[in-house]
């Protein structure tokens, strides 16, 4: 027979709290979370964690930086209801993330492209290659939102570097930030090309942490979709959301460190955090 062996101090005390009926929450407080393999490499009771002023920024960029309403109009110009746009984007992400999670990557374009083209089917829109190809091109031509360049421009006074942290291309990114005239604020576009990860998987924002040349905890990311904060404080980052079509966010989700209506607010509740000894 195999000798078992002996309990820790810590789990005996444990045991005995069980016994004596108390909560869970105070068998988590004498019992090491952290020893579990799914706790691994987690932050430890992050609500008890003092967030500092990052000393990165890294942005999401659609609908975080930039509006998808030219999107949201070219589907209505190829006959597509109101509710099409909102209903394929939420399509795309799945399809993005299902995924990730099989273990198999595609890119942007790749899953954009696909999802496309069954939304238009399932309406009973043709999807030919012209329309979706158009609908795509959007993505190029996307503006952004009008308080990025101050919250940009406070973030610099405030000597915090800038970022990006995307789903799509570089490419794409570095095209649309031009257009906005936004680029000579943010000094490297980082995409999930670079990983072959998906975000919200761990992967991507500790690649933006090794990039940046931050610990995660030096870095921040700030989003309009609760679930890129849900993977960005998974991984240790500090976060900040800001409610754009969302209005509240999904309690089921990590909460975010900091939150706003908007990037200004997001920016200046990151730069009031204490700054770090």
């Amino acid at each position: 027979m195999s000798r078992q062996r002996p309990l820790s101090l810590s789990r005996r005390r444990a045991l005995s709290v069980v016994g004596g009926g108390l909560s869970a929450a105070v068998l988590a407080s004498f019992y090491d979370l952290s020893l579990h393999p799914a706790c691994a490499m987690e932050p430890r009771f992050k609500e008890q964690l003092v967030r500092h002023r990052p000393k990165v920024v890294a942005f999401d960029v659609v609908e975080t930086l930039f509006s998808l309403d030219p999107v949201q109009e070219l589907f209505k110009a190829v006959g597509l209801p109101d509710t099409a746009m909102r209903a394929w984007f939420a399509a795309f992400l799945r399809d993005a993330m299902a995924l990730e999670i099989s273990g198999v990557y595609k890119s942007f374009k790749e899953v954009a492209t696909a999802t496309l083209e069954t939304a238009f089917a399932r309406d009973g829109v043709k999807p030919a290659v012209d329309r979706v190809q158009q609908v795509m091109s959007a993505f190029g031509e996307l503006p952004a939102h009008a308080d990025v360049r101050p919250a940009f421009q406070a973030l610099r006074a405030a000597r915090v570097r800038i970022v990006t942290l995307t789903n799509g291309s570089t490419e794409a990114t570095t095209k649309l930030l031009k257009a906005a005239g936004l680029d000579g604020f943010v000094e490297k576009a980082i995409s999930i090309d670079e990983v072959k990860h998906w975000k919200p998987a761990r992967e991507v924002y500790l690649h933006a942490s090794k990039v940046t040349g931050t610990r995660p905890e030096e870095l921040a990311l700030v989003a309009a979709h609760a679930w890129d904060i849900q993977g960005a404080a998974r991984a240790g980052l500090t976060t900040g959301w800001v409610g754009r079509t969302d209005k509240h966010f999904t309690p089921v989700m990590q909460a975010p460190d900091v939150k706003g209506e908007t990037l200004v607010a997001v920016v200046d509740a990151l730069v009031g955090l204490p700054v770090a000894p």
